[in-house]
C-alpha cells in the first residue's frame, strides 16, 4: 500500500483525462523522457504507452518504488530509487531528456532552477505545479505575477500554460489549484553577459519590485550608466533581453 505522504508533499492524480492530457501534452521526440515522483503511477501509465521504450522514473519514496515494481513490470531496469534535486543525470543518460511529472509544490521551484542547470541537456518539461507558481513561470511581462522565476525561465525557454487542475482531481485533495505548464528550450544556446551578474540582478531588481531599477540596483550602478533611460523602468516592465542589456551596461 502507497500512503501519501506529507513530508513528501505528496498528492497523488486520480483522474484519469487528466493524466492522460498531461501525457498528450509531451511533444513527441526520440529522446528519453523522464518521470518525476510517478507516485502510483496514473501518469505513468499514459507515459508507457506514448513513449514505448524511452520512459523512466525516478522516485524518492520506497513505498512507491515497491508498487511500481509490481504494478508496472516493464519499467523494470528503468525505476531511479533516488531525489531528482541530487541526481547526477549522466549516470542515467547519455545526452539529451526531457521531464515531466505532477511536482510536489514544496520543491516545484527547486526543480525548475535544476532543469535550468541542465538546460543543455533538458530540451522541453511538462509539469504540473501549484497555480500560482505555473501563472509566474508562464507570466508576460508587464503583468503581476511576472517576477524572478518569470524572467530565468523565459531567458532559456518558450512557456506555455496549458491547462487547470482543480483539488478534486487528487488524493488527498491539496487546498489550492493546479496549473500545467509546457516548457520548449529557445534558441539563447547561452546569455549575452556574465550568468552569475545576470541572476543577481533580476534578484535584485524584484526583491524591491516597487522601485524603479535605478533605486533597486543602486549598489551597483555605476554614474557614468546612471542616467541611462532603461533605469526609469520597473522590473516587471523588461523582457529577460532587457536584463541583459543591463548586464552588459554594468560590465
Amino acid at each position: 500500500m502507497v500512503r501519501p505522504k506529507k513530508t513528501l508533499g505528496q498528492h497523488f492524480l486520480t483522474n484519469d483525462g487528466i493524466a492522460r492530457r498531461i501525457a498528450d501534452s509531451v511533444e513527441r521526440t526520440d529522446v528519453p523522457v523522464l518521470e518525476i515522483g510517478p507516485g502510483k503511477g496514473k501518469l505513468t501509465q499514459f507515459l508507457l504507452d506514448r513513449f514505448p521504450g524511452l520512459l523512466k522514473v525516478i522516485e524518492v519514496d520506497n513505498e512507491s518504488v515497491d508498487y511500481l515494481a509490481v504494478h508496472f513490470p516493464e519499467l523494470e531496469g528503468k525505476v531511479i530509487f533516488g531525489d531528482f534535486l541530487k541526481t547526477d543525470f549522466s549516470t542515467h543518460f547519455d545526452n539529451r531528456f526531457d521531464v515531466v511529472g505532477n511536482f510536489p509544490y514544496n520543491i516545484s521551484s527547486q526543480i525548475l532552477f535544476k532543469v535550468l542547470d541542465h538546460r543543455d541537456t533538458i530540451y522541453q518539461l511538462v509539469g504540473m505545479f501549484q497555480k500560482e507558481v505555473a501563472d509566474r513561470v508562464a507570466a508576460p511581462e508587464g503583468s503581476k505575477t511576472y517576477g524572478i522565476l518569470s524572467v530565468l525561465v523565459q531567458a532559456f525557454y518558450h512557456v506555455e500554460y496549458l491547462f487547470t487542475v482543480q483539488p478534486g482531481s487528487f488524493f488527498p485533495p491539496p487546498k489550492v489549484k493546479s496549473g500545467v505548464i509546457r516548457l520548449k528550450r529557445n534558441a539563447r544556446e547561452k546569455l549575452d553577459c556574465d550568468e552569475k551578474t545576470f541572476f543577481k540582478v533580476v534578484k535584485m531588481a524584484f526583491n524591491q519590485r516597487r522601485k524603479t531599477l535605478r533605486n533597486s540596483l543602486k549598489p551597483v550602478i555605476g554614474p557614468e550608466i546612471a542616467g541611462k533611460e532603461i533605469f526609469n523602468m520597473r522590473p516587471e516592465q523588461l523582457r529577460p533581453e532587457d536584463f541583459e542589456d543591463i548586464c552588459k551596461l554594468l560590465e
